[in-house]
């Protein structure tokens, strides 16, 4: 199959989300935590856009949708707590992280209704998913907006790095495939995480 722009242009919207999104291959497939503020009605949301950018700072990133005329409970409330949780989906839990997905009101929880548990940490306002095995509370940086499609890169920094000791390599590597994590690809196809290979850092 070859696909020129135009061709993918003219697909039909769900066989273009579905193709475009699958492109990528398997990414990482996160909840992200967030609380509005008093009386702190929660919001839990699956997303596959998180991202590396930096160790030092620890940075992480994720992609939001355009804000406008649809609700994004998530980003609402990070910009006004300013806090929010990343938390790895197991895997035998991704029926459940989907369904956040859907379009709840913002005085339903999606932690009680798709079946997960709240868990906090002193002092940090941002509700963690109790059931994941990798989990990171994050502080809010800054927005970075992407004109072209209206989409926005949104920037935290690690303040909290949860994760079973045992997970954990001498070198700092996470075990992925150890923690039974889930990956994502497209808008709602699921993988399980198999390591391959490790390698020394490469040298000419």
């Amino acid at each position: 199959m070859h696909l020129t722009k135009s061709d993918i242009e003219g697909f039909d919207k769900v066989r273009r989300l579905n193709m475009v999104n699958s492109v990528t291959g398997i990414k990482p497939a996160n909840l992200i935590g967030t609380s509005s503020p008093p009386p702190n009605s929660t919001n839990l949301a699956i997303f596959s856009s998180v991202v590396h950018l930096g160790s030092n700072p620890a940075l992480m990133g994720f992609i939001i949708r355009p804000v406008g005329e649809v609700p994004r409970h998530t980003y609402e409330n990070i910009l006004a707590r300013g806090v929010y949780t990343i938390n790895a989906v197991p895997q035998g839990m991704v029926e459940s992280a989907h369904r956040t997905s859907a379009k709840y009101d913002r005085s339903t929880s999606e932690f009680a209704e798709c079946g997960f548990t709240e868990e906090y940490l002193e002092g940090f306002a941002a509700p963690f998913v109790k059931e994941s095995p990798l989990k990171l509370g994050m502080k809010y940086v800054e927005t970075i907006p992407i004109p072209i499609n209206g989409t926005a890169l949104v920037i935290g920094a690690i303040e909290h790095l949860i994760v079973a000791d045992e997970a954990v390599a001498e070198n700092g590597y996470i075990n992925l495939e150890a923690l039974n994590l889930a990956g994502i690809s497209g808008l709602n196809c699921y993988y399980s995480l198999g390591k391959i290979g490790e390698f020394p850092y490469a040298r000419v």
